[in-house]
């Protein structure tokens, strides 16, 4: 999954963004005439602003992953605060070093070509997902009975309930065949209706009537739509043609004033990730006085209250306020003061700056963030280039490491140690690079293995030691907006990133 400085910089069109991905991407889909949305209360449709990269499990997005959640279940359910509730595992136990977790598996659950789920599924999904998700890399597993199961990691995980709730399964059977990205087989409340479907326009979804825990989801049919302009998607909403979509700061008072309903989120900061700390890729930003330099040319105050119209407010660490890792009362580390950036690339050897190449992806307003952020980075002499990334492969290009320097508005959990695995930790998914730090491998020994106490100052440390490093650039924390139709319910938002409702959200 950010932005803007001094009035007179403010050249952008004001727009904003509400999109973010704690990990990244979406879906969405559109009702035919006798499944409309707001005229048959059991379809829901919602609107998407970006596809997905296909069926197949393991290209799954946790933002707008909507069709994951409506296809495949997970070894639990997280809830905002971290907290866990059972879905294929009725009952769990983590082990006191945490490598470990033993799961019972609810019996007669089973999935949508009515084999009964077993732990043989659950090792064959993890060690399927293991090949692209880090997070799972040396997982092993030990299966005492069909339903009994022991998934056991190399190193301690500290957010070993994060891991439990993010692993969704699928059948064994259908990964041995080789036909995952044909049609998925379902373990979660919906199944595909294929002939009902547009690859990369519409995607249409049944409820499984054997499904375990069906109540939950009280919509016969979901249908998803891919709507990658936020005008498209508002338009829809307003004439009935989807339920819900994204919002932002420039649509939001469009959205109240023709009736609709409308939850703030604030659980994302916006954001430029210097990944490459070494000067590996680019030497420059080796230099920390290059990196704090690239602060110290975005104006945060501006930021929040003109490019965001006062939907936001400034950002000086990454972290979520009331999370072990926050600072509170803050101070900007550097604030405002292009001069002083240009003495101190020049300090570094680099008066003359450097070539920078930023990735856009549709549907995420980089075509009015880079524009800025490029101007911004001009004033001292870092020449920025726009690098579009479409198609499906777009997230997974963006996250490849081949641009040192992303620009997005991601998420911050509920959990700072989530935060940390996802965004400072060399495995990490979006430190894309994925460069060492003792430092941050000394700290981050210590969150794993301390005190409760030492454990939140080690959390802590570690975000004071990125601020001094400036490994990013925070620019602000935008609200966003989750827009809806008002026949239907949300009386609850259970993501962990708070970015938008989980499918389990939507209710009559």
């Amino acid at each position: 999954m950010q932005r803007t400085r001094a009035q007179t910089a403010l050249m952008v069109p004001v727009t904003v963004l509400a999109l973010a991905l704690s990990a990244c991407g979406g879906s969405s889909g559109t009702g035919s005439e006798d499944q409309g949305a707001g005229t048959q209360k059991d379809t829901l449709t919602l609107g998407q602003t970006a596809d997905i990269e296909g069926y197949n499990i393991t290209l799954q997005p946790s933002y707008q992953g909507w069709f994951g959640d409506a296809v495949w279940d997970t070894l639990l359910t997280c809830d905002e605060l971290n907290n866990p509730s059972p879905q294929i595992a009725e009952s769990w136990e983590i082990s006191d070093d945490s490598t470990s977790a033993t799961l019972k598996i609810r019996e007669g659950q089973t999935f949508s070509d009515d084999t009964e789920i077993d732990a043989a599924d659950i090792q064959a999904s993890g060690e399927l997902i293991a090949t692209v998700n880090a997070r799972f890399e040396g997982v092993k597993y030990d299966i005492a009975d069909p339903n009994t199961i022991t998934l056991t990691w190399p190193e301690p995980q500290a957010v070993m309930i994060s891991r439990l709730c993010e692993l969704g399964v699928t059948s064994s059977e259908a990964i041995e065949g080789g036909h995952l990205d044909e049609t998925p087989v379902s373990s979660g409340p919906y199944e595909l209706d294929a002939g009902s479907t547009t690859r990369g326009s519409t995607y249409t979804l049944t409820k499984r009537e054997d499904y375990w825990d069906s109540e939950t989801y009280p919509y016969q049919n979901l249908v998803l739509k891919v709507l990658e302009s936020e005008t498209a998607g508002i338009n829809a909403l307003k004439t009935g043609q989807i339920d819900g979509v994204l919002a932002s700061a420039a649509t939001i008072d469009e959205v109240k004033a023709s009736g609709q309903e409308a939850i703030t989120l604030s659980g994302a900061t916006t954001r430029l990730l210097i990944t490459d700390h070494k000067g590996e890729s680019i030497p420059a930003l080796g230099d920390v006085r290059v990196r704090q330099a690239m602060n110290m040319v975005f104006d945060r105050d501006a930021i929040a209250k003109q490019l965001y119209r006062g939907y936001a407010t400034p950002a000086y660490q990454i972290f979520r306020e009331g999370t072990d890792a926050y600072i509170e009362g803050l101070e900007d580390p550097y604030p405002y003061d292009v001069e002083k950036a240009k003495q101190l690339m020049e300090e570094a050897g680099y008066a003359d700056g450097f070539d920078l190449q930023i990735p856009s992806v549709s549907g995420q307003n980089h075509d009015l963030l880079i524009p800025y952020i490029a101007e911004a980075l001009g004033k001292i002499n870092i020449k920025v280039t726009e690098t579009p990334l479409t198609g499906p492969d777009a997230i997974s290009n963006l996250l490849s490491g081949t641009y040192p320097v992303p620009l997005w508005q991601l998420g911050n959990y509920g959990d700072s140690r989530q935060d940390i695995v996802d965004y400072i930790l060399p495995s990490g998914i979006w430190n894309v690079l994925h460069q060492e730090d003792p430092k941050v491998a000394d700290l981050w020994n210590t969150v794993l293995t301390g005190t409760e106490e030492e454990s939140a100052q080690a959390q802590k440390d570690i975000n004071q030691y990125v601020i001094d490093q400036a490994w990013f650039v925070p620019m602000a924390y935008p609200n966003g907006f989750y827009a809806y139709n008002p026949e239907v319910k949300i009386p609850h938002v259970s993501d962990f990133a708070n970015l938008h409702p989980l499918l389990r959200d939507f209710q009559k």
